[in-house]
């Protein structure tokens, strides 16, 4: 089932250059004693519950505080690679966005009425839009990258995986971290955490502040290579922990995030698209390596964006059980002017709303020895308004009005049961209830006869998504797992639509059938660990963006449907190893082979007498966001630093990330357009690959940082770090898009940052 492979950047990655980021510890202070000797004993939460990584049967990441430190790390987009089969690109259409693919299973898109296909969790909070998961990484505890469908505990549209942040916690003591930094294309870093005992025992208080801007790394070469792109981040807010006693605390955290943002993007047209024709010439025809980074853009376009958040949880233990309660709200809203590198052929003003409310009730603890569970009730609910103005060619404006609603109820049990020595039973299951509406209204002052004021659709779904395992562990150093899982992924209603017919045409769920069998070990005395997992995705009934002919209705409607089923299997590995007691060395390894099945389209294609309307067949074309190879190594070495009556240490930290080709968008290759005017009716043309433009190339990634520390005292302690991001200035796209099919009407990408460099002074106490 699973294919062995030899590849020439594999083998030097896993034998050259050094990445920062692959699996290690999620928090310094959850190692056991004598972890300085070996690899430390990694306490993880993936299962809604404290236990080592080492003994948690499922494939998860754990990445800690001081390698992003070390890294210079700023976004949750920099974990691109750190983990096998995960990419995270940035979605350049929306505000703080986030692609996100686990395993070969993504969504790109940042329209609300969809849901991501991995869940971010921010401290047990789920966030129910790709916008806003682009996290600032300052102010951060763990984080857990959790690989394959979640389902049981995690529950609502995990179907790929989970990425589960937490962030620190009021300590009681009065302390406070700082960071300041500089870096190129103008770069500006200012960030602060102070904590305050307001009452000892009793009520502690974290406030915090992060800011960040810089001027873009695009070029407008109508106004002399001008930066565009830039960005100014505002994040702060205050954490409250309150403790009356060792059975009860109570957590409030209120928080609030900023982003103005020039929205430019890189062209992707080609000299065959329809808009190639009134566009200037150095918007046509560019590369996908280097062309992106040059632009053309009105001086006009602008972001917007402000959140802010509510988070509270409440633990209270009593005898042998643990009851917690996490309540959310967040709130936000986005106002972005928008030409999608057209130089303002086409513009579009999106000005959004939303809003989600959560709250969680679990109950865990164990009902004998070696049985122990977690159980719990989930609910969801939220709404979001778009008001959409797009002008094409300078025509008047037309403007549509969608409002969505989503409402989801669950109830969950998981449990672990060693029903012999060492053999662990573990299980459980989740069952959900979703429910969405649409309305949409469109007018348009150049086609009347296409306005429509749209009736509030509603539809709902339930599912059941269980989980399995096995496990066993012959010795304290070795587990061996297999387990079989299901994820869902709600359906819904296409917020896009602009036709009433595609407005009220709801798309159904998919589901994935996962399958998994792993090993993790510990050997060398501790010093070194080693995981493996192979794994096998049954896929089905997958959502995908399609236009499509219908028949009675003279217009192609673009609607979202469940257009396929897929295959995927892969291998993944990750090691850490300590040969010397200053050098730690960790790396990752993912393969990944997909293909769909059953994946037939009707689309219209335009002719010079009208659309025709042809059926294709995408089963051989690459599934998006899945590059066959991901790969990673890391080495961190610290040496002892004296100075006068100040002990301190060098920190190098070095890192190689390799990740191979993969496509962005599926979208016929343009090359077939002429053989889908002429096939005759009835003729299903097979589409041998996805445009070429929307393939990235393959990356090779190198990060260096070198940082000096000092302790003025048993707890204050200062940092000043150089770091230099990307040192090959390796360039190209990370997403890639083109409007509409046969014939395309142009494209455009968002650029992969290039290399930057820059120093950071760091103050802890």
């Amino acid at each position: 089932m699973f294919k062995a492979i030899i590849h020439a950047p594999v083998l030097l990655a896993l034998g050259g250059s050094l990445y920062w980021a692959a699996p290690a510890q999620a928090q310094d202070s959850e190692t056991q004693p004598g972890a300085s000797e070996g690899v430390a004993d990694i306490i993880v939460s993936a299962r809604r519950r404290a236990e080592s990584l080492h003994d948690t049967p499922v494939a998860v990441t754990a990445i800690a505080p001081a390698q992003l430190e070390g890294a210079a790390a700023l976004t949750i987009g920099d974990l691109q690679g750190a983990a096998p089969n995960v990419i995270i690109t940035s979605g350049g259409t929306g505000a703080a966005a986030a692609n996100i693919s686990i395993r070969g299973i993504a969504f790109a898109d940042i329209e609300k009425s969809f849901d991501p296909a991995v869940g971010v969790n921010i401290d047990g909070v789920y966030i129910g839009t790709s916008t806003g998961q682009m996290l600032d990484f300052f102010d951060i505890a763990s984080i857990e990258v959790l690989r394959g469908p979640q389902g049981t505990l995690f529950g609502r549209n995990t179907i790929a995986g989970v990425i589960n942040v937490k962030r620190t916690r009021p300590t009681g003591e009065w302390g406070g971290k700082f960071e300041a930094g500089i870096g190129s294309y103008d770069q500006i870093s200012a960030k602060g955490v102070v904590n305050l005992p307001v009452a000892p025992d009793l009520l502690a208080v974290k406030l915090f502040y992060m800011h960040t801007d810089g001027s873009g790394y695009y070029r407008d070469m109508g106004r002399g290579g001008a930066h565009r792109g830039g960005t100014n981040n505002e994040n702060y807010g205050a954490s409250l922990l309150f403790t009356p006693s060792s059975n009860f605390d109570a957590l409030v955290t209120v928080d609030r995030q900023e982003q103005d943002f020039d929205p430019t993007l890189g062209p992707l047209t080609s000299p065959g698209d329809a808009f190639a024709a009134y566009l200037p010439p150095l918007l046509i025809n560019r590369d996908n390596v280097d062309g992106v980074y040059k632009t053309m853009a009105p001086a006009s376009l602008y972001g917007k964006y402000r959140a802010y958040g509510i988070t509270g949880e409440m633990n209270w233990r009593l005898n042998g059980v643990t009851l917690t309660s996490v309540t959310a709200y967040r709130k936000s809203t986005d106002d972005i002017l928008q030409d999608f590198a057209t130089n303002g052929l086409y513009l579009a003003q999106r000005d959004q709303n939303y809003h989600q409310f959560s709250q969680e009730l679990r109950a865990s603890g164990h009902v004998f020895s070696g049985f122990d569970y977690v159980a719990g009730l989930y609910y969801f609910n939220s709404r979001y308004h778009l008001d959409q103005y797009t002008s094409v060619f300078g025509a008047a404006l037309t403007h549509q009005d969608a409002t969505g609603w989503s409402e989801s109820y669950a109830g969950f049990i998981d449990f672990n049961w060693e029903i012999f020595d060492k053999v662990r039973l573990s299980g459980g299951g989740r069952y959900t209830h979703d429910k969405k509406e649409m309305r949409i209204a469109y007018t348009d002052p150049g086609t009347p006869t296409a306005d429509f004021s749209g009736a509030r659709n509603s539809k709902s779904w339930s599912k059941f998504t269980p989980k399995i395992g096995l496990d066993y562990r012959p010795n304290n150093d070795l587990m061996l797992y297999a387990s079989w899982s299901r994820g869902y992924r709600s359906g819904g209603f296409n917020g896009r639509a602009l036709t009433e017919y595609a407005a009220s045409l709801p798309y159904n769920p998919e589901t994935v059938d996962a399958y998994e069998v792993g090993i993790k070990s510990e050997f060398w005395d501790r010093k070194a660990s080693l995981n493996i997992a192979a794994f096998y995705s049954d896929y089905k009934n997958i959502q995908q963006n399609s236009e499509v002919s219908v028949a009675g209705v003279a217009l192609p409607q673009t609607v979202v449907i469940n257009a396929a089923a897929a295959r995927i299997q892969g291998l993944e590995a990750d090691f850490t190893l300590r040969p010397l007691e200053r050098l730690t060395l960790r790396g990752s390894m993912g393969y990944i082979d997909t293909k769909f099945t059953g994946f037939i389209v009707n689309q219209p294609v335009t002719t010079t007498t009208g659309a025709i309307s042809r059926t294709f067949d995408y089963s051989g074309v690459d599934m998006i966001y899945a590059p066959k190879i991901t790969a990673s190594i890391n080495a961190e070495y610290e040496a002892p630093v004296y100075l006068g009556s100040q002990n301190g240490k060098l920190k190098l930290n070095a890192g190689y990330r390799y990740l191979s080709r993969y496509d962005q968008q599926i979208a016929a290759d343009p090359a077939i357009y002429a053989e889908a005017i002429s096939a005759p009716d009835g003729t299903v043309i097979t589409v041998p690959r996805n445009d070429p433009r929307l393939r990235s190339d393959t990356q090779n990634l190198v990060d260096v940082s070198l940082s000096l520390i000092f302790n003025i005292n048993d707890r204050a302690k200062y940092r000043l770090t150089g770091f230099v991001r990307n040192l090959l200035d390796d360039r190209g796209t990370q997403t890639s898009f083109v409007a509409s099919a046969f014939p395309v009407y142009w494209g455009f990408a968002t650029a992969r940052e290039p290399r930057v460099y820059g120093i950071q002074l760091g103050f802890e106490f």
